[in-house]
């Protein structure tokens, strides 16, 4: 039988710089600031053989409380531009749209829902429900989870 793989969580401080730099390496090549394995390792200073041993037991923690991902519930007539006016309500709060799913509109409404990060939000949870709220074409809109 194999043994059980054990996870710690350990501060950043308390690691060896190598694996700090693993993981800076695989979050370039992830957002595109480096193409290749090669790109990243020489751009963060260390060799392509140190970012293979330790890429797969690297992994950054996110932090929950540094950011929020709320879900929210929609009821929304099925006219031309309404989900359009909703998503810009987002835009304009600076919450990041983490998907979007919408039903098939049935009796001339649709169901969707909307994930967000909303850590970065200048409007506060209540002013962008009531915006959203306000819209025409909006029957219900509300928090279904976070």
């Amino acid at each position: 039988m194999g043994t059980k793989t054990k996870f710690y969580i350990v501060s950043a401080d308390a690691l060896p710089e190598i694996f700090i730099k693993v993981a800076e390496a695989k979050r370039m090549m992830q957002t595109g600031e480096a193409d290749t394995v090669g790109a990243a390792t020489r751009q963060v200073g260390i060799s392509r053989s140190a970012f293979y041993k330790y890429k797969d037991a690297v992994q950054p923690f996110n932090n929950m409380k540094t950011g929020h991902i709320i879900t929210f519930y929609a009821m929304l007539k099925d006219n031309p531009g309404v989900l359009s006016n909703v998503l810009s309500i987002f835009a304009g709060s600076g919450a990041n749209i983490l998907t979007i799913n919408q039903s098939i509109p049935t009796n001339d409404c649709a169901a969707v829902t909307i994930s967000a990060e909303t850590s970065d939000m200048e409007l506060s949870l209540e002013d962008l429900i009531g915006h959203a709220a306000a819209l025409e074409g909006v029957i219900k809109f509300e928090i279904l989870a976070g």
